[in-house]
């Protein structure tokens, strides 16, 4: 495979950092550093863009309706005026409100997301910050959210606010757990918390032709399951956006922000759907690894952005196609059902380890998740509490 196309990027920024040669080396750290910040954002604020409109778009056919269709050719220039909308409209700031931390808010919601995108390995040696931990600052610094949420709730001076940041946050903790332990499978298997290692470890194929994801195991199905659904609700997608209530009387925490404020929440959503989609390629998907040998020609950034945009499109689908659920079913399904089973994933990728991953341990690691499965399912009855409605209605 030619090394150009594929590390196209890295060698724009090493011919960029050449032409510093003499300058101090604290100033090419720094420069270095700024083009990789720079790179994110402006890789994910134009995907931002793209995906706003195509969401709307996908939406109205699902729905049988056109989409935005008026601003430039096939309404591609509809984010633009919407950006610029924002960006004019009156910024309404309650009464009582703390102003000081209603301004920072927005902020610590938006930050922790693009913190967040930086740890991700987007082609081979294209990880904007590779660090040993990039798992656990992945996690540490997306706990950051639930503070950004309260802060937007408190200082807002408004009770439906309040409480919709407490039903928000509760739901967030709630979730954060299988999402973090369901990745602890992989963190195992891989033997390290780096994202490029474990990417790494899912770059061999069988016979040239099927490549060895984890996603392709008995634990790798169920883990990465658990993993998208806890995404879902971290951000706050249908059927679990409870938090924003959208077609409810209030929107949750956002209830009083307006203008660009508002649009910082909306970019931080999209910024996490990123992040958590970007996770889940690199945790199971096998990250920027062609899905099989002899497709490898094509330039690795391309299949990681494939799998990125098929995930999000799996966001929209749902969005698209289920209703929101009860915020009790939201709570009782993650302490009930999916924080169970995210540990049972963790002896079943152990047995399919020691049973060297073979037939064997396949066989024996799906008996472990489905026995598991069908038990939970049994006891705490979360297959009825699901089952289609009967609605009858007065004479």
């Amino acid at each position: 495979m030619p090394d150009l196309p594929d590390q196209l990027f890295v060698a724009a920024k090493h011919w960029f950092i050449m032409l510093l040669s003499g300058m101090p080396d604290w100033l090419v750290q720094c420069v270095s550093s700024l083009i990789n910040i720079g790179a994110v954002l402006g890789v994910f604020l134009t995907l931002f863009a793209l995906i706003s409109v195509m969401e709307r778009k996908i939406l109205g056919r699902i729905q049988n309706r056109y989409g935005p269709n008026r601003v430039g050719p096939f309404g591609l220039l509809q984010p633009a005026a919407d950006g610029i909308k924002m960006l004019i409209k009156e910024d309404v700031v309650p009464r009582n409100a703390d102003k000081l931390v209603h301004f920072l808010a927005p902020l610590a919601m938006v930050v922790p997301a693009i913190l967040a995108l930086g740890v991700i390995p987007y082609c081979h040696n294209m990880t904007p910050f590779s660090i040993d931990g990039g798992i656990l600052f992945f996690f540490a610094i997306g706990s950051g959210t639930e503070l950004a949420v309260f802060m937007a709730g408190w200082a807002s001076n408004n009770k439906y606010s309040m409480l919709g940041a407490m039903r928000a946050i509760a739901q967030m903790v709630s979730y954060e757990l299988p999402l973090v332990v369901a990745a602890i499978p992989v963190v195992m298997i891989a033997g390290s918390l780096s994202p490029d290692v474990i990417v790494e470890a899912q770059g061999k194929y069988l016979f040239d032709t099927v490549p060895q994801w984890f996603v392709l195991t008995p634990w790798g199905a169920a883990t990465f399951l658990i993993f998208f659904t806890a995404g879902l609700v971290e951000s706050n997608r249908t059927p679990f956006d409870v938090p924003e209530g959208e077609s409810e009387i209030v929107a949750g925490h956002m209830t009083e922000y307006s203008g660009f404020k508002y649009a910082l929440f909306f970019l931080a959503e999209y910024f996490g759907m990123f992040a958590i989609s970007g996770l889940a390629v690199t945790l199971f998907l096998g990250g920027w690894h062609a899905p099989a040998a002899w497709l490898q020609f094509i330039p690795s950034w391309i299949w990681f952005f494939a799998k990125l945009g098929a995930l999000i499109f799996v966001f929209i689908w749902i969005r698209g196609t289920l209703p929101r659920i009860r915020v009790d079913q939201v709570m009782g399904f993650a302490w009930k059902f999916m924080l169970p089973m995210a540990f049972v994933c963790i002896p079943a990728a152990a047995v399919w380890h020691y049973a060297g991953r073979g037939p064997a341990g396949w066989l024996l690691s799906l008996l472990l998740i489905a026995g598991a499965g069908a038990a939970l399912k049994k006891i705490t009855g979360i297959g009825e509490k699901f089952a289609p409605r009967t609605y009858r209605f007065a004479e």
